[in-house]
C-alpha cells in the first residue's frame, strides 16, 4: 500500500531569501535550512517499504521530522525543533495516493526508551506490592488473632486465608496484575508490534536501538508482513544491515552528494561488515 507517494524538500535557492533576510538580525542556527539542501536533497519518492541511510549529521532524522510535522502524524515524545521550524514547513510539499490514516505514527526510539522506562517502573511497583504481601501472609498467618468485633472481620479473612494457602498462591490471589518483565529487546519489540496496526503509514527513527541482531530479524519479519498482508507503509531511517536488506525497499544514501539511491549491498556500513567477516572468514 502507498499512501505517501512523494515529498518536496526547498532547494537552496528557496531558502536563500529567508537566509537573507535573516542575516539582518543574529542567530547561531538556521535548522532546519540548510541541512538537506547541503546533501541537495529535494525529493523522496516513496515505495511501500523507503530507507533512508547516512552517517550521523546527514539529515535523516531531520527528514523525518519535517515529514511528520508536514503529515501532521502523532507522535509521543518531543524533538529537535528550532523557531524556523514552521518556515521550513511552509516551503514543502507532498503528494499521497491514498488519504493518510489516524492511526498514522512517527516512531522514534525515544518513545520505545521511554515505554521501556515506564514498563519497568510498573514492574517495580509490582514487586515492592509482592514484598508487601509477602510480610502481610507471614503476619496474618502467624498471629495469634482473636475476633473481638465486626470491626475485624476483614482481618479474620485474612488470616483464615493465609493459614489455608501458601504463601505464593496467597500474593496471587491478591496481586491484581502482574506485569510479565522483559528484557530490553523483548520491550522495544513489543513496543513496535503494539504500536503497529494495519493500514498505516509509519516513520521509524532508528528503530533497531536496543534490539539485538535476532530481535532486529524479527523486526524486519514483522514489518515485511505488515507491508505484504496488512497495507502498511514504512519510511525508515536506520544502519541495521538487517533493517537495510528488507525485500523490496528503496534505500537513499544521504552520505552521496546528490543523495543516491543504492543497493543495499552498496552500502559502505554493509560492506565494511562483509569485508570484515571476509576476513575473519577462516575462524568460523
Amino acid at each position: 500500500m502507498l499512501y505517501l507517494s512523494h515529498f518536496e524538500f526547498p532547494d537552496a535557492e528557496r531558502e536563500y531569501d529567508f537566509i537573507l533576510e535573516l542575516k539582518k538580525t543574529c542567530y547561531d542556527t538556521v535548522y532546519p535550512f540548510q541541512v538537506l539542501s547541503r546533501h541537495r536533497l529535494t525529493m523522496l519518492d516513496f515505495e511501500p517499504v523507503t530507507i533512508l541511510y547516512g552517517g550521523n549529521g546527514s539529515g535523516k532524522t531531520t527528514a523525518l521530522n519535517v515529514m511528520a510535522e508536514k503529515l501532521c502524524l502523532s507522535r509521543e515524545t518531543r524533538y529537535n525543533r528550532s523557531n524556523f521550524f514552521e518556515n521550513y514547513l511552509k516551503l514543502c510539499d507532498f503528494e499521497t495516493e491514498h488519504k493518510i490514516t489516524e492511526g498514522s505514527a512517527a516512531i522514534t526510539s525515544d518513545d520505545v526508551f521511554d515505554f521501556m522506562l515506564n514498563l519497568r517502573s510498573i514492574n517495580d511497583g509490582v514487586d515492592m506490592k509482592r514484598d508487601a504481601l509477602f510480610q502481610e501472609y507471614m503476619d496474618a498467618k502467624y498471629s495469634k488473632f482473636q475476633m473481638k468485633s465486626l470491626d475485624d472481620y476483614d482481618q479474620l479473612k485474612k488470616v483464615c486465608e493465609a493459614r489455608s494457602r501458601t504463601q505464593s498462591k496467597y500474593v496471587r490471589n491478591h496481586l491484581a496484575g502482574n506485569v510479565r518483565e522483559h528484557s530490553n529487546g523483548e520491550s522495544a519489540l513489543m513496543y513496535f508490534t503494539d504500536r503497529i496496526k494495519e493500514n498505516g503509514l509509519y516513520l521509524l527513527d532508528e528503530p533497531e536501538n536496543s534490539l539485538s541482531p535476532d530481535r532486529q530479524q524479527e523486526l524486519l519479519r514483522f514489518l515485511e508482513d505488515s507491508v505484504r498482508f496488512y497495507n502498511c507503509q514504512f519510511v525508515i531511517s536506520t544502519h541495521s544491515p538487517f533493517l537495510l536488506s528488507m525485500r523490496g525497499a528503496k534505500i537513499y544514501d544521504l552520505d552521496e552528494e546528490p543523495v543516491d539511491v543504492k543497493k543495499w549491498t552498496q552500502l559502505s556500513n554493509v560492506r565494511a561488515y562483509y569485508d570484515f567477516f571476509r576476513l575473519h572468514e577462516s575462524e568460523f
